[in-house]
């Protein structure tokens, strides 16, 4: 066995249609197991608060090691954790195919899984989870669902606070009656330029994802705008929501069904030769990774894993192998482009970055810490501090960055760091809480 791992990270499938994944006594002693090797190495300090949490309790304990911490303890160090990975994919030296076999994020998953098993889980957190009929049932009163979510309405903003445990001051999503779906059936998909060199060569479904149709659509205008003036011919599928927010509450046998029926909606096209193209970060994420890992033996799905590209990976492969069409014109003022964890984890570089500098004479800056924002981690009263926190870093770096612009691969981590930087009075990065796409489609003119 050696110290550290020097290979390639691997990921064992989640056993949990097994009745020993939700035993809380084997739990308890993977954690006990895991929580020690953590003690000893301590790399990840400077991750989420799971790792200061957990170190802290260790040195207050009277031994100042694990056997004497109140393991009552254990579910702190689990709340605290936003399931981004990066503890696992860029910090820890004892994953998998180490001997030591240790995967911390699985490992506050199956805890949650087996707490939401035992106790049914959180009210607010389920019905937040529920983001394809939160949509369909908001677009139609949007406006009014804004007013009411508007941190300046203190009124209903304090009701939500005390009834749903939604801090007041935390800015959310917007909705939109205009979504994106209806945008495509009014206006139609815009003409493929037949002169692009990508032209014939490429044909591509866009998985809308629930926050690209409800509530930001210009991700998917800007997305299927790039698509056509540089040759691709595209078709947009929108069965259902990834299931990412079930994941983050334990909810796996949810998120295998919104799989089952994503990838029974999208495998037609995939067996046509399309790609598949998902417009946000923690949506590819799912298709290539999670859903593979919850899901082995489902043959669709591990095509489909196959198939799925992330928007920008996909536009930065077109330029590489077939060129893309000019126009592109300089961004003024420079882009800060906060690398998402979500993006991150797919293990395919600062796509969103490489994108952008293809944009001539623009000044891009990359931005690689987690946001804290981590799904309704970064809006609950309980652990809106915690995200606060983890934000301090990315905050920093964007001030020193001194961009007039600021995106992310996740269009809510952007909305939580601009929200940060208005909070600091930091004067760069408010010209909107944009997704790289957008920005680029801007350069195109197409926006």
């Amino acid at each position: 066995m050696k110290e550290g791992s020097t290979e390639a990270p691997i990921r064992h499938p989640l056993d949990w249609t097994n009745p020993d994944f939700y035993d809380e006594a084997k739990i308890e002693a993977e954690m006990e197991r895991i929580f020690d090797i953590c003690h000893g190495c301590r790399r990840c300090f400077n991750l989420c608060d799971s790792f200061p949490i957990l170190f802290d309790m260790i040195d207050d304990a009277p031994t100042g090691e694990l056997d004497s911490v109140d393991k009552g303890e254990y579910k702190s160090v689990v709340d605290a954790c936003t399931l981004c990975d990066m503890c696992f994919l860029t910090k820890c030296p004892y994953v998998p195919p180490h001997d030591f076999d240790l995967d911390f994020p699985h490992l506050m998953l199956r805890h949650r899984a087996a707490e939401l098993k035992r106790e049914g889980g959180n009210f607010t957190h389920k019905q937040l989870a529920k983001t394809d009929r939160n949509g369909k049932m908001i677009a139609p009163v949007a406006n009014i669902v804004n007013w009411a979510n508007d941190t300046e309405n203190k009124l209903t903003r304090s009701l939500m606070e005390s009834m749903l445990g939604i801090d007041k001051k935390a800015e959310l999503p917007e909705f939109h009656s205009d979504t994106f779906d209806k945008r495509l059936k009014k206006n139609g998909a815009p003409e493929v330029n037949t002169q692009a060199p990508a032209f014939g060569k490429r044909k591509a479904v866009i998985y809308t994802t629930c926050l690209g149709n409800y509530q930001n659509p210009d991700i998917g205008t800007a997305a299927i705008e790039v698509l056509a003036k540089n040759g691709v011919e595209t078709e947009v599928v929108y069965p259902a929501c990834c299931g990412m927010p079930y994941l983050e509450q334990g909810d796996i046998g949810q998120v295998a069904k919104q799989a089952e029926q994503v990838s029974d909606a999208l495998m037609p096209y995939v067996e046509k030769g399309y790609d598949v193209l998902a417009l946000t970060a923690s949506c590819g994420l799912m298709l290539k990774f999670e859903w593979p890992l919850i899901l082995k033996d489902n043959e669709k799905v591990q095509a489909l894993a196959k198939a799925t590209w992330d928007i920008a990976e996909y536009i930065v492969d077109i330029s590489k192998k077939d060129g893309l069409v000019d126009g592109l014109t300089k961004v003024e003022g420079g882009v800060s482009v906060h690398h998402a964890c979500h993006a991150r984890a797919q293990n395919m570089g600062p796509k969103s970055a490489e994108m952008l500098r293809l944009i001539p004479d623009t000044k891009v800056t990359l931005i690689e810490r987690c946001s804290g924002h981590g799904g309704t981690f970064g809006i609950m009263k309980d652990t809106k501090p915690h995200a606060d926190k983890i934000l301090k870093p990315v905050l920093n770096q964007a001030k020193r960055a001194e961009n007039e612009t600021i995106c992310s691969d996740c269009a809510l981590a952007c909305k939580h760091i601009t929200q940060g930087m208005r909070e600091k009075e930091i004067g760069w990065g408010q010209k909107g809480s944009l997704h790289p796409i957008e920005i680029f489609a801007k350069a195109y003119g197409a926006l």
